[in-house]
């Protein structure tokens, strides 16, 4: 066990043995994720909770083409999408049927945030 599952377990147990109504990951930190989805999508984006079969993302961006450069979609993740790429707009959204989720470095995060449309 890694500290991550750790600290989920704790939060998990903290929610459970709560005696408030607030939601059980109203304190959860955001952070940044790729997700990809079974119909091939491919999105940057802000969660708190990447478990089930539904995800919600703040901010999300939608990856529609990615050069050789990037060396697959996971290059996505780890150094943000580079020249030639044809990175959408942002919007919240709602993905359903999850394939992939990737936590980005900070060094992509950057990237994501000032790709424009190309």
């Amino acid at each position: 066990m890694n500290i991550q599952d750790l600290e989920k377990l704790l939060a998990l147990a903290k929610c459970l043995s709560s005696e408030t109504s607030a939601p059980c990951n109203s304190d959860a930190k955001e952070r940044a994720v790729l997700v990809t989805t079974a119909h091939r999508g491919v999105f940057f984006g802000y969660a708190t909770d990447v478990s089930g079969e539904t995800i919600k993302l703040k901010r999300a961006r939608n990856a529609l083409y990615w050069p050789a450069s990037n060396k697959g979609f996971l290059g996505l993740a780890s150094i943000g999408p580079q020249e030639g790429s044809r990175i959408g707009p942002a919007a919240d959204i709602e993905l359903r049927n999850i394939t992939c989720v990737a936590e980005c470095s900070d060094a992509a995060v950057a990237v994501w945030e000032k790709s424009p449309w190309k």
